[in-house]
């Protein structure tokens, strides 16, 4: 049975990911993950099947649209906003 986990990330700065033709604007973002059991093993465990970020659609006002995203870059990117926050406040 596949769980679902909504959370939400936030970006102090404009950012970036690939396939995306536009910058995505600083703000709150939905997150959507769906994880799947993993069977035969003796402790309770989930394999990550989809990572889904929800982002305005650019030049369309209040549209969104749900975008797969590989959590790796999903944290790379969120790692490189902290970082322009930090170096700021330096």
């Amino acid at each position: 049975m596949i769980r679902s986990m909504t959370t939400n990330v936030t970006f102090r700065h404009a950012f970036a990911l690939k396939d995306l033709e536009w910058p995505i604007p600083p703000g709150t973002y939905r997150v959507d993950v769906e994880e799947d059991p993993i069977d035969g093993l003796s402790f309770l465990a989930y394999r990550r099947l989809a990572t889904f970020i929800t982002v305005p659609v650019a030049g369309h006002s209040g549209s969104t649209q749900s975008l797969l995203v590989d959590p790796k870059e999903l944290e790379r990117a969120l790692t490189r906003d902290a970082a322009a926050v930090d170096a700021a406040t330096i």
